[in-house]
C-alpha cells in the first residue's frame, strides 16, 4: 500500500479482495481456454499468449470473500 494513502476500511478491503479474485478468475479462464491477455508492463502494452500466463494457485481463486 502506498504510505500516502489512508488505510482501507473493512468494507473497502472486502471490495478490493473481491475485485482481485474476479480478475484472477478471469485471467485463469483465459489461460484455460487458450486465449491471450494484454497487460501493462514496463510502460507499454504487452500481449501474453495463454502459454505465457502463469497458472494461479487454487487457494487464490477459490477463496470466499466474507
Amino acid at each position: 500500500m502506498n504510505p500516502e494513502q489512508p488505510a482501507l476500511s473493512p468494507l473497502h478491503q472486502k471490495i478490493d479482495a473481491g475485485v482481485k479474485m474476479a480478475i484472477a478468475q478471469a485471467i485463469e479462464k483465459h489461460r484455460k481456454l487458450g486465449q491471450s491477455i494484454s497487460i501493462w508492463q514496463d510502460g507499454k502494452v504487452v500481449t501474453l499468449s495463454a502459454d505465457e500466463i502463469p497458472p494461479l494457485e487454487k487457494n487464490i481463486i477459490s477463496s470466499p470473500v466474507d
